[in-house]
């Protein structure tokens, strides 16, 4: 007997004013799948998710549930605005009798349902959102960043749950343990395209690999035959009196190919500068108490952080960690005990509320704003290490258009925000990062990069997170507090600190550094000759990334001089970028030339 979907999109097409969002979209959810759904920030992942849930409408196509199917929703930024307590809107649609489950879920999700609405916190809203979900228990549910604002406890209440379902689920979620402890198909969004693997998260960045890997050949190829088409037709014509046209047509579709091709999103070009060095003796934290009322936050702590440490505080929601972290900063006075900063120290704070963001003032205003940030009689100008940059142009490296620098900064996601404020922190030197709570929203390939650039820092790291993975991969020190003010340091990430503890904790989802390459066989069958040198066969290697970095120059060029103001604004500025586009096009053509010249000849050996 055939098995009936949950869900099911055909033909789906949908455009928000510039370019679609999907296009000719086709996508099936059967029973009990339980399906990740990645891709980068602005891919469209909640669109498609609000048109799953049928909340938005698509240009065309159709939406297909069958009759009788159930399917819930959990979104980002729930309207509670007509329920007075959190609890009455986690119990719409549902029977009295079924309170119990909502006091279940709120047990675990650690919201209080009495709690009124015109007090709750954004965190608080969500975590009702997704306990009245987890309470309405339908056929499919679509969850929409459910992490998000939930400790590490709270995570793990919610993932044991969606194990133990039998229900189906699509995530959107960018923490990887998460979704590889819980998937078992994948949906990736990428350039209005959505493929679907039948594995789960885990397999899902080798995948993502070889399909840009097949790309990066297949254009390649692509260039190599416009290459040899456009010599035939210059080159032939000479000889012949007439042009074969059919050729000719073919070199023109081939480069109509060319450019119907879909570059990929760019990676934010982030980086940190380290400052001067630090003492080799950052933080001596002895015998620290402090305590709110009735509330404890520390009991006789202490903790020595060296220069070049990764420390990483871990505990429930509201049990004082960002307290904690602003006493060794010396922001806030202990009860008891000392804490001696180190010499030399140029801190860097990343704050969970994004306090250090105007939601009023766009984004450009934000940086110009900023003391540390602002060039004397440079309007349009920002210090960026150490050095003045535009504001427009330190902005694209961050992944913002134009349009947005000047657009407030209310008016972004979470992520956008998040992104805006590692610029801030990254325009300057330091030698002491604060990080609290930087992997919300981001998305996969943007914290691959943070945790690289981490990698590399040359100063010390102060962290919070509730993200597993990217702890394993930070941390070299996890400081566990586990309420009444017990804090207890153990050494390595989170697996580690829950290795020391005697509990089972789950394998790290990806290594921080790729594996080891396999030895070498100690007789390898004899190849080949490739009709090339060993300097050629290296250069042509070379070739394609050398020939991507020039196009891609060519491109940023191309559209700084497309300003018509530019000329009469900053003409030294168009004459060199003028000058260096007719080098690059220069080039470019003889890097073309070669890597065809190198191909053809190696396919000859």
């Amino acid at each position: 007997m055939a098995v009936i979907p949950l869900l099911q999109l055909n033909d789906i097409s949908l455009t928000f004013g510039g370019d679609p969002v999907f296009d000719g979209l086709n996508l099936v959810v059967q029973p009990g799948d339980r399906v990740a759904l990645v891709g980068r920030n602005g891919s469209g992942k909640s669109t498609l998710m609000k048109v799953m849930a049928g909340l938005v409408e698509p240009d065309s196509g159709e939406r297909i549930v069958p009759q009788g199917a159930s399917t819930g929703y959990m979104e980002q930024d729930p309207d509670l605005f007509s329920f007075e307590t959190l609890g009455d809107y986690a119990m719409h649609g549902l029977d009295p009798a079924e309170f119990y489950k909502v006091e279940r879920a709120g047990e675990g999700l650690k919201f209080d349902p009495a709690r009124p609405v015109g007090t709750a916190s954004g965190g608080e809203r969500r975590r009702a959102a997704l306990a009245r979900l987890m309470a309405q228990d339908p056929e499919l549910m679509l969850l929409d960043e459910p992490t998000n604002h939930l400790d590490i406890e709270a995570i793990g209440w919610l993932e044991d749950e969606l194990k133990r379902t039998r229900k189906a689920f699509v995530l959107i979620s960018h923490d990887r343990r998460f979704l590889s402890e819980l998937t078992r198909a994948t949906l990736w969004i990428d350039r209005g395209q959505v493929r679907r693997q039948e594995k789960g998260f885990d397999a899902f960045e080798a995948w993502r690999d070889r399909v840009w890997e097949e790309e990066d050949q297949q254009r390649h190829k692509l260039n190599r035959k416009i290459k040899a088409e456009a010599r035939w037709a210059v080159e032939g014509i000479s000889a012949r009196r007439k042009r074969n046209m059919g050729r000719v047509r073919a070199l023109q579709d081939l480069r109509s190919e060319r450019a119907a091709m879909i570059a990929r999103p760019d990676t934010a070009a982030m980086a940190l500068a380290s400052g001067p060095k630090s003492g080799r003796k950052v933080i001596e934290a002895k015998g620290l108490a402090k305590r709110f009322g009735d509330t404890v936050i520390l009991r006789d702590f202490s903790l020595t952080v060296q220069r070049g440490d990764r420390v990483a505080f871990v505990g429930p929601n509201g049990v004082g960690k960002t307290t904690v972290i602003r006493i060794l900063m010396g922001e806030i006075e202990p009860d008891a005990g000392t804490v001696k900063l180190g010499t030399n120290l140029v801190p860097a704070v990343f704050d969970q509320t994004r306090a250090r963001l105007d939601g009023d003032l766009s984004l450009w205003e934000n940086l110009t704003g900023d003391p540390e940030m602002r060039v004397s009689g440079k309007a349009d100008q920002i210090m960026v290490r150490g050095a003045p940059k535009h504001v427009v142009g330190y902005l694209k490296e961050f992944l913002f258009d134009e349009a947005q620098a000047r657009a407030p900064v209310r008016s972004l996601s979470g992520g956008e925000k998040a992104r805006l404020l590692l610029a801030k922190i990254m325009a300057r030197e330091s030698n002491l990062l604060v990080l609290d709570e930087p992997t919300n929203d981001l998305d996969v390939e943007t914290l691959d990069l943070l945790q690289d650039l981490l990698g590399e820092y040359d100063g010390t790291v102060l962290l919070i997170s509730h993200d597993r993975d990217f702890l394993d991969r930070v941390a070299t020190t996890t400081v566990a507090m586990e309420g009444q003010g017990r804090a207890i340091v153990y050494a390595g990430g989170w697996s580690d600190y829950r290795a020391q503890r005697g509990e089972d904790g789950p394998a790290p989802v990806a290594e921080a550094k790729p594996a080891a390459k396999p030895a070498k066989p100690s007789a390898p069958a004899a190849k080949p000759k490739s009709g090339l040198s060993f300097t050629e066969k290296h250069r042509l290697e070379e070739l394609p990334a050398e020939i991507d970095r020039l196009t891609a120059e060519i491109a940023k060029l191309e559209t700084l001089l497309a300003d018509p103001d530019l000329f009469t604004r900053e003409p030294m500025k168009f004459r060199k970028a003028s000058e260096a586009l007719a080098e690059r096009q220069t080039a470019l053509s003889e890097a073309e030339d070669l890597w065809l010249d190198l191909s053809e000849k190696a396919e000859a050996g």
